[in-house]
């Protein structure tokens, strides 16, 4: 059999066995509820709800909730602390992703997150034509959408075919369906996609770095989680405004949390995946 058609079996198969876990997880136990009540939710996301807010309506706690079921581990990994950190990382990082904040902002700059659920002009349209185990499709954009942002073809395949829709074809339902939307940035902050760790083990206290990680200085903390979602264009570099941006989400979320932040917020002295 040929390589190509042994790979097309394999993502067929996957496929197969992800509708089944996805028409069970959405009726798995509800732990993210115990940690983000809807009041708590609603006081940190104060703005996403917002006439000027493109998302606004989009971003619902019930499609939070529901979509978590998918992800048990998430925020549901050690001790309560180390819960609650890793809950107040990956809303911070979805923050900055759809911050609709500035400087001057109405209840400061980290109030806005959830603001935006597509990329703002775009500079491309995402497509690594290189990519044949993911190909664009004719007509399709792969630019950001969700809370994280997703973006490029060889995230929105893999992103489709674990969650259950067609990512290459059908894109735009991430910015379409809330639930989905929910998915993929879970999908993104759970799942290892190598060379880089995934965001949950670093939060979690799984992350063991590699020769190469220790010779980049890619140290664990959310400095690594920033490196690993955008180190390309932001680490590496001194004082990013946008590194900070994340950065001070997190804070004002950790307090919120009653956690600390824990070391190594930063990635300028880490070198990009």
């Amino acid at each position: 059999m040929r390589s190509s058609s042994l790979m097309k079996l394999i993502i067929l198969y996957s496929f197969a066995c992800n509708l089944i876990w996805l028409a069970t997880c959405s009726r798995g136990p509800v732990t993210i509820s115990r940690l983000v009540s809807r009041q708590l939710f609603d006081s940190i996301f104060l703005h996403k709800d917002d006439a000027v807010c493109p998302a606004n309506g989009f971003y619902t706690y019930e499609s939070f909730v529901q979509a978590s079921r998918c992800f048990p581990g998430f925020g549901n990994t050690g001790n309560l602390v180390t819960r609650k950190r890793e809950l107040a990382a990956f809303l911070a990082q979805i923050s900055h992703e759809t911050t609709g904040g500035w400087a001057t902002a109405p209840d400061g700059p980290y109030a806005w997150g959830l603001c935006f659920k597509e990329e703002v002009n775009p500079q491309s349209i995402y497509c690594d034509s290189t990519n044949t185990l993911w190909p664009c499709s004719p007509g399709k954009t792969y630019h950001g959408r969700g809370p994280i942002q997703l973006s490029w073809n060889y995230n929105y395949g893999p992103a489709g075919r674990a969650l259950g829709f067609d990512g290459l074809q059908n894109p735009e339902i991430v910015s379409n369906n809330s639930v989905i939307a929910w998915k993929t940035a879970l999908w993104f902050w759970m799942t290892e996609q190598r060379p880089k760790p995934s965001c949950h083990n670093v939060m979690v206290g799984r992350y063991v770095p590699t020769r190469q990680d220790i010779a980049a200085n890619r140290t664990a903390g959310f400095g690594l989680v920033t490196n690993i979602i955008n180190g390309g264009l932001e680490c590496g570099i001194p004082t990013d405004g946008r590194v900070s941006d994340r950065i001070g989400y997190f804070q004002r979320y950790a307090t919120i949390f009653n956690v600390d932040t824990g070391p190594n917020l930063d990635c300028q002295y880490q070198q990009p995946f």
